[in-house]
């Protein structure tokens, strides 16, 4: 990497943190171990690089204190790379370039909390199937962190952009963001339907990049009977790639529903949603047909 001498860029913080992270394989390294790719044939498998390159991006990021290097095995000795809290703190920038990518390279720039059926970042999405969720813990609405995945043959997770129990809490232009309304309606029609969802063994999280308190108002003006997960440190967006749309400064998840099993692999995806009551039958009729066939 090229040395850089400019006096002026000893105050500059973006000079300074892209001496940390300004190479191509520097960012995909974070990406995937944010995704659960920990190990070292892993992530040569996944980023296509030489193991000469990898290893040296991989030392450089452990010294920046960006990744951990925890041994796994002894014999021979085998290490895992994990993101430290300054790594994590990376997820942010990583989740505004995929969506500046999905905006203005995939797309035409609008700013919306939905996609063309069509589009690639659709696709993107429903590449998830046979995907594994990582381990991870989410803040519920009451505070207390919790998996996203429970421990029931199935868990429905519906992302969405945003529900405030009051109307005036909502971004200014919120309603004129294509796909931005209905988040009381989706969460209003799983409440009504969560009798035949845990009936059929599965277990109901909303899931938005909203604060905890800020999910703890709006659960409790609606009586929903199920867990609200923040993802304001956008940790299992960031760990699915989940597409998000930024309004007021801050980054929001589009809305999309994945059933996911105990064993936290998705077994389906609906992204676009378009009808939001539709949305939700077919989320019950999929996990009543999953436990039917296993």
């Amino acid at each position: 990497m090229p040395q850089r001498t400019s006096l002026a860029d000893a105050d500059c913080s973006i000079a300074q943190a892209l001496d940390v992270v300004g190479d191509w394989w520097t960012l995909l390294i974070v990406r995937d171990t944010a995704r659960g790719v920990h190990r070292f044939d892993a992530l040569q498998q996944e980023l296509g690089v030489s193991r000469k390159v990898l290893t040296e991006r991989l030392r450089l990021l452990v010294e920046a204190d960006v990744l951990s290097r925890e041994p796994y095995q002894d014999r021979p000795a085998r290490y895992e790379y994990r993101l430290t809290p300054r790594g994590r703190a990376l997820l942010p920038v990583l989740i505004a370039l995929q969506d500046w990518g999905d905006s203005w390279v995939l797309g035409d720039g609008e700013t919306m909390a939905t996609t063309a059926e069509s589009s690639k970042e659709a696709a993107r999405v429903h590449a998830l199937v046979g995907t594994r969720l990582p381990e991870l813990r989410l803040l519920g609405h009451d505070g207390a962190p919790r998996d996203p995945v429970a421990d029931t043959p199935y868990t429905v997770l519906y992302c969405f952009p945003g529900a405030y129990a009051r109307a005036d809490a909502y971004p200014p232009g919120w309603g004129q963001i294509p796909g931005a309304r209905g988040c009381t309606l989706e969460s209003c029609t799983y409440r009504d339907q969560l009798a035949g969802f845990t009936a059929a063994g599965a277990t109901v999280h909303g899931v938005s990049a909203q604060r905890p308190d800020e999910q703890r108002a709006f659960a409790d003006a609606e009586g929903l009977r199920f867990p609200l997960l923040s993802d304001a440190e956008l940790t299992l967006t960031a760990a699915l790639r989940l597409p998000t749309f930024r309004v007021a400064g801050v980054s929001r998840l589009k809305r999309l529903t994945l059933v996911v099993d105990r064993d936290r692999t998705v077994h389906e995806v609906l992204y676009p949603i378009t009808d939001i009551e539709a949305s939700v039958r077919t989320a019950l009729d999929t996990v009543r047909r999953l436990g039917t066939s296993g």
